[in-house]
């Protein structure tokens, strides 16, 4: 079994981190932007970046999109789906058909 290697790196704000890939995100720096509530605080990172970079940043938005659509968007797994039917749900929404 192969160990990765992580390097030390720094990003724009100063913020050192390792990483064992290419990825560019600092740790650090994707703390700061997590909300503290709202649906978008419930999801992973990556999910959480593939709607705000698409500018789904409320549930309205999000209700103007089927499941397929969401699923297409790069970070976007099937795990995601069921916490955003159930924040849907909790305000009287749903995916578009």
């Amino acid at each position: 079994m192969t160990t990765s290697k992580k390097t030390l790196k720094t990003c724009n704000k100063g913020h050192k981190y390792y990483k064992s890939s290419d990825c560019p995100t600092c740790p650090t720096c994707e703390q700061e932007l997590k909300p503290e509530s709202g649906f978008l605080a419930e999801m992973p990172a990556p999910a959480r970046r593939a709607l705000e970079h698409h500018g789904i940043t409320t549930l309205q938005q999000l209700s103007e999109h089927s499941e397929r659509e969401i699923l297409k968007l790069h970070g976007m797994g099937p795990a995601s789906l069921p916490k955003l039917r159930s924040a849907l749900q909790s305000q009287g929404l749903n995916f578009k058909s």
